[in-house]
């Protein structure tokens, strides 16, 4: 008898576009047990269990369209995969993750097994998802309590920690809105933008632009002052003391009040302000100290710290930092005041996900000193109405861009050029950034390499600002998709054959190119791996080589199933037969209609300035014609194929052999490769006509001229065997 149970027979996460999706989904195959004969209206309490627990589920649309209808499902009876499907998607979303792309379907009408798929941005965070899902189903099935604030916990550190940063992140989105591609190079916040030769890289908000030189003097606060200074770019005057007699001096030479810092300390560590005793400075330096090599005495600037953003030669995006101040009632100390008057602000937090720190006084020895100079403590308790300063610009995150003066917005693009930074985040105190210079003291006081961003993506106050946009069109310009030509092929027959073909012929144009098929990796003439079979990593290979322009792929029925494929769109798309059923029966793929939907992917992902190339002599790779975001070209051994025919007469584009010769045809201009007599009539015995005719269309899609294409293949055999040689 079957079980009340789903358990899982395979988890498979798939890293490009598949047969689900665009996106890198994973892909969970469920026997779903005697619950094949229980959809959820005959589970007694199991909608109100699982809604408890989570609620937005009842928002979700599912197939319906529109919100709440997942519920109407649940109430109308739906099968538990479906149910998982939608409770891990939302364990994720729970846990800080976007995701949104879900599909259950059935392998075969009653076997109780289903493949389930479902959105992830990162594959452990996904399977923790999985398995956590299944178990809270099974408890609302059971009616047994489930902890689920500690699930959601667990996931959330799991998002921190393995997925990318938000700063990262944001980046990475504006890419994608692009349709820039990108892939992700370490743990970390590593990410190349584009592929191949055309591609860039980012490290959080630092670029493969940003200068080692200009980071190094940025860190050296002294050093960025004298520069600045020089340039005309005004900054407070101070210099580095060697301890803390000579801070005292410094401070008297300079004029009273002043700031005290580490030369190269950030994020605001170790720095004292608005200092007038003698007692405050030498206890302000040996705090310094402790964040850093040397330490700083400056003048002090009134006014209030803003962060401006600068990419390339723009300011864009600007944040004020506020002051923080509690009001005694004359019964609770500071600590306490501390809670009730600044730490209950809901946008403060100790995560990310606020734009504001949380205060704590026994661990932040900058307010703690701050409190000590005003003769306080934190337990001391204030006397009724009397206002205490707790934080100095401590939270630099009220966004005020749209009142910068243009002078201002001059002076601070400058300080970025002089320093050498593409990307910086400038601090600048002012009392009123929407005045101009002669109206007030203002003064740069850093400059900073690989500034967050987080201040700019969710200000405590006023919108946020598109700064991944702003780097992205720093990066490619306003219009640069930084893709390189790629070219897919997907099939049973002669699928490696095209590929190398095809790959000559492009070398021959003029590129460099990358060839990932079954008899390796190859860039240009050279093998580089001589690992036999297709495979994801070997393709993303070439997509991370910077000398590569232009990359061609074999991908196989079952390279596709297993692992999807290394790249989310290509510029060509070519698809020989729709054979090979036989092959994938573990993936219960049994019937044609299921290979089509393997082998579409291949269309699915061609660019929509993009072609496929199909095989006119297979009716169902015909079909697929009408899936093409792009443009068709089919290929086949006659020209009175119906499909070319049909094709031509709407002005389409066609590659077929007629009485042993290779034509090209754009609606009813025919044009003949002379060059490919002996060839097409097979009589060099080892290029059949069909890959001969597909390589050629592959090729005219690129835009290689025909007398190129017909000297190319040609000169294929020489090369084979000159290939061969090498390798021996």
């Amino acid at each position: 008898m079957k079980k009340k149970d789903i358990t899982f027979l395979r988890v498979t996460h798939l890293r490009g576009p598949n047969i689900w999706t665009y996106r890198p989904v994973i892909e969970a195959w469920l026997d779903i047990g005697a619950f094949e004969e229980l959809p959820t209206n005959k589970l007694p309490g199991f909608t109100e269990r699982l809604t408890g627990w989570l609620p937005a589920l009842r928002e979700h649309r599912c197939g319906v369209g529109e919100p709440g209808g997942f519920l109407q499902r649940l109430e109308e009876g739906t099968w538990i995969g479906h149910v998982l499907e939608h409770v891990v998607l939302e364990l994720q979303m729970r846990a800080g993750m976007q995701t949104g792309f879900g599909k259950t379907r059935e392998t075969a009408e009653g076997s109780g097994i289903y493949k389930m798929a479902f959105r992830t941005r990162n594959e452990q965070v996904g399977r923790a998802a999985l398995e956590a899902g299944r178990e809270l189903v099974m408890a609302a099935v059971e009616d047994r309590p489930y902890d689920l604030p500690v699930t959601i916990e667990r996931l959330t550190d799991m998002v921190d920690s393995l997925c990318l940063g938000p700063s990262t992140a944001c980046i990475v989105d504006a890419a994608t809105a692009r349709k820039i591609p990108s892939i992700r190079l370490n743990d970390g916040n590593l990410v190349q933008l584009g592929y191949g030769a055309r591609q860039r890289r980012i490290w959080t908000a630092e670029t493969d632009r940003t200068s080692a030189i200009a980071e190094s003097i940025s860190s050296d606060k002294d050093l960025t002052k004298s520069l600045l200074a020089s340039c005309g770019v005004p900054v407070p005057e101070g210099r580095i003391v060697e301890n803390a007699a000579d801070a005292w001096e410094a401070a008297e030479d300079i004029g009273l009040p002043v700031v005290v810092k580490p030369v190269d300390g950030n994020h605001g560590r170790g720095v004292s302000l608005d200092l007038s005793r003698r007692e405050d400075v030498e206890q302000a330096f040996e705090f310094a100290l402790r964040h850093g090599s040397e330490v700083l005495v400056e003048r002090f600037v009134r006014g209030s710290e803003h962060r401006l953003l600068v990419v390339g030669d723009k300011v864009v995006a600007v944040a004020r930092g506020e002051e923080a101040w509690i009001t005694g009632d004359g019964e609770a100390n500071i600590l306490e005041l501390v809670e009730t008057q600044i730490n209950s602000d809901p946008r403060r937090g100790t995560t990310e996900d606020f734009p504001l720190n949380r205060l704590n006084l026994e661990s932040d020895t900058a307010i703690r000193n701050d409190l000590a100079r005003q003769g306080l403590t934190p337990e001391s308790v204030p006397t009724k109405g009397q206002r205490v300063l707790i934080q100095r610009n401590g939270n630099v995150a009220f966004d005020c861009t749209g009142e910068l003066h243009p002078e201002l917005a001059s002076v601070v693009t400058l300080a970025a050029k002089v320093v050498g930074l593409d990307i910086a985040g400038v601090d600048m105190v002012a009392e009123d950034i929407s005045k101009p210079l002669a109206a007030q003291d203002v003064a740069v006081v850093e400059v900073n390499a690989g500034p967050g961003l987080l201040m700019h993506l969710k200000p405590a106050n006023g919108e946020p600002r598109p700064v991944g946009a702003a780097i992205v069109t720093h990066l490619f310009g306003e219009t640069d998709p930084g893709r390189i030509p790629l070219v897919g092929i997907t099939g049973n027959r002669g699928t490696t054959q095209i590929a190398r073909l095809v790959a000559w012929l492009v070398r021959l144009s003029g590129r460099h190119v990358g060839l990932a098929c079954a008899d390796g990796l190859f860039l240009d003439r050279r093998q580089v791996d001589r690992r036999r079979g297709v495979n994801f990593d070997a393709g993303q290979r070439l997509l991370m080589n910077r000398n590569v322009d232009a990359a061609v792929f074999e991908h196989n029925p079952d390279m596709i199933l297993r692992e999807g494929l290394p790249y989310d769109r290509c510029t060509v798309g070519v698809v020989t037969d729709s054979t090979g059923l036989e092959t994938l029966d573990e993936f219960y793929i049994n019937d044609i209609d299921r290979l089509n939907a393997v082998l579409r992917t291949q269309v699915d992902v061609v660019l929509s300035d993009g072609h496929a190339v199909l095989n006119a002599d297979d009716e169902h790779v015909v079909e697929m014609a009408s899936l093409c975001d792009g443009s068709v070209i089919f290929y086949g051994t006659s020209v009175e194929q119906p499909a070319i025919i049909a094709h031509r007469a709407k002005g389409g584009r066609a590659v077929f052999a007629r009485e042993g010769r290779v034509y090209l045809a754009e609606g009813m201009q025919e044009e003949r490769l002379d060059e490919l007599a002996m060839l097409a009539t097979g009589s060099s015995g080892s290029l059949p006509i069909e890959s001969i005719l597909a390589a050629v269309g592959a090729a005219w899609a690129l835009g290689i001229s025909p007398d190129l294409i017909g000297a190319g293949i040609e000169t294929f055999e020489a090369e084979q065997t000159a290939a061969r040689a090498r390798t021996h």
